[in-house]
């Protein structure tokens, strides 16, 4: 019997991948893909999809009637984690858990941070997964559905991309939080792909996956490439205290929270609290 396969946030960075990727494996009429803003979704991208039998449907994290009608008829489904941080997100995360159970969705993939099993380690985002976290497994044990939780690093491309236009905003200084402090960071396409390959059914029911490397980085050498391969004279600046980063990141144009941000990533994807840890980060 042919499944049904649900992605969210496709107007956003990761979701727009994931629902390509799914496009490659399975024909659009078993799929269901939804964002929180159809008026905002690109027309073009949109016909593309439907033309191709894809369904897609408004699914506003915040409206748990409108979540639970766009997800009826999906089994499995990919849940994006939302750019909001804070309470408001974990909420949106158990509305979106409980609108896919009430549709009769019976596998769902979650995206967590990297650290979420790791209660010991402070950081600013982690308490918002940490919890969502601990509602799936809760519900699935409770109710019987499966899940998988994809616990994702940090992604390269906001440091080729949005560092980029924060640094192009302050006369081409590279801000980056502490000198030596090295990273692993992931791609979006690799996560992307293990999105789509855990809709598929391709993971152990009920596992979490952590997505890294092997390959540490640092943002300094992240800039020299940039400036290597770019030819633009960007100049690396570390931020070696929490006061001077929340005082410059501030100049920058960084909101100190994500409060008036969309859910589907199309605004820059940090706030200040977010890029230094705010209190959950030690530097």
């Amino acid at each position: 019997m042919e499944k049904t396969y649900i992605v969210t946030g496709i107007s956003g960075r990761l979701g727009g991948k994931v629902a390509e990727n799914m496009l490659r494996e399975v024909p659009g009429k078993q799929l269901i893909f939804t964002c929180s803003n159809l008026a905002g979704l690109n027309p073009e991208k949109r016909e593309r999809w439907e033309t191709q039998g894809v369904s897609v449907r408004q699914a506003n994290y915040n409206d748990l009637e409108e979540m639970t009608e766009a997800f009826r008829g999906g089994d499995s489904i990919y849940i994006v984690s939302g750019t909001l941080n804070g309470p408001e997100r974990v909420v949106q995360h158990k509305h979106a858990f409980d609108a896919a159970v009430a549709a009769g969705v019976k596998h769902i993939i979650y995206t967590s941070g990297i650290g979420a099993d790791q209660l010991d380690v402070k950081q600013y985002v982690l308490p918002d997964h940490i919890a969502s976290e601990v509602y799936l497994r809760e519900m699935s044990h409770r109710l019987g559905f499966t899940y998988n939780i994809m616990r994702n690093s940090l992604y390269m491309e906001n440091f080729l991309t949005d560092s980029i236009l924060l640094a192009n905003r302050f006369d081409h200084i590279y801000m980056g939080i502490g000198k030596d402090a090295a990273f692993a960071p992931i791609a979006k396409d690799d996560s992307a792909a293990c999105a789509a390959a855990l809709l598929l059914g391709k993971g152990e029911p009920n596992t979490a996956y952590d997505l890294t490397t092997d390959k540490l980085v640092t943002q300094e050498g992240i800039c020299k490439a940039i400036t290597g391969r770019s030819e633009v004279p960007y100049k690396y600046a570390a931020i070696e205290n929490l006061e001077d980063a929340y005082e410059i990141l501030g100049k920058m144009g960084l909101s100190m929270t994500t409060d008036n941000q969309g859910s589907d990533g199309e605004v820059m994807p940090w706030c200040v609290n977010d890029y230094v840890g705010g209190k959950y980060y030690g530097i």
